[in-house]
């Protein structure tokens, strides 16, 4: 071998670098930013909500028109999201099994309650749902009120919760594949079966996932809902809507317990999100261990 051969630098190769720095300072830039953003105003929701004491707060929640509004709004969320689990997981279901002329738009309608206003969805609504409206001035002679009832509170929940329900179900329809329905039919079992056995399994944790996110979205819910409901006391307030009306008040220590309340029940259901998947994948290593 010659020299030559032998005095050639030997090559570096290049560490692979991060696009962003080390886990230390990320993970510093990143609490900084949520802390500013997010658990700053919390914190201080939390804080004040504290400092009302016992009383205060039984005092502030004791109200009955406050009550009628939590009810109001607890219940019509609840309603809300299942009829949006419900519905979501069907359109999913066409949207994914299906191939038809419109179904790419249909796929970006679902996402259109993201991008439009709250307020222009509410206008929208009661213009269809109102005694003159498209569809209220043939309802109404039968009997049948929708707008600035209950009813159509919860028609305006469901709107804005149907894309929650939707883009959790799409993907895991997407990932089953149809394979394992055909199997089952295959060996004999009927629809029902194959929908009880096969696929619901699959799909539970992904409807209960979309059920908690359409809950948590209808609780805090305001622009779509104020011009439909007609905003009655103790019949059509909704609680958001409250908080509104008792800083325009200054009764500031009955918005902050109706807010904190609200905050309260939306962070449950973010827990129950967080806590699905892993209640579900602790039951199915459960079964392969027997």
């Amino acid at each position: 071998m010659s020299s030559h051969a032998l005095s050639l630098p030997r090559l570096k190769i290049p560490r692979f670098r991060q696009p962003l720095p080390g886990f230390g300072l990320s993970l510093g830039l990143g609490l900084a930013w949520l802390s500013v953003v997010v658990l700053l105003p919390l914190a201080a929701l939390a804080i004040r909500a504290a400092g009302l004491g016992v009383d205060g707060w039984l005092r502030a929640i004791h109200d009955p028109r406050v009550q009628a509004s939590l009810k109001l709004s607890f219940g019509a969320s609840l309603v809300a999201a299942v009829a949006a689990s419900l519905a979501g997981a069907l359109v999913a279901w066409v949207i994914v099994r299906y191939r038809f002329p419109g179904r790419r738009l249909l796929d970006a309608l679902v996402d259109l309650p993201f991008a439009l206003p709250t307020a222009v969805a509410g206008i929208a609504l009661t213009a269809i749902y109102s005694a003159n409206g498209w569809v209220g001035r043939w309802l109404e002679p039968l009997g049948f009120k929708i707008a600035y009832t209950p009813i159509g509170i919860v028609i305006a929940l469901v709107f804005i919760g149907l894309p929650f329900a939707v883009r959790t179900v799409q993907p895991v329809l997407e990932a089953l594949g149809n394979e394992q329905e055909e199997a089952a039919a295959s060996l004999g079992a009927s629809r029902v079966t194959t929908l009880r056995r096969v696929v619901l399994p699959e799909l539970l944790p992904a409807l209960l996932t979309g059920f908690s996110l359409a809950f948590a979205r209808a609780l805090g819910e305001y622009g779509s809902v104020i011009f439909i409901a007609g905003n009655l006391p103790y019949k059509t307030e909704i609680a958001p809507l409250l908080i509104t009306i008792r800083l325009e008040e200054y009764d500031y220590p009955g918005a902050v317990a109706i807010a904190a309340l609200l905050l309260a029940a939306s962070f449950v259901c973010l827990l129950a999100i967080n806590a699905i998947p892993s209640l579900f994948a602790h039951e199915k290593r459960s079964r392969r261990r027997e």
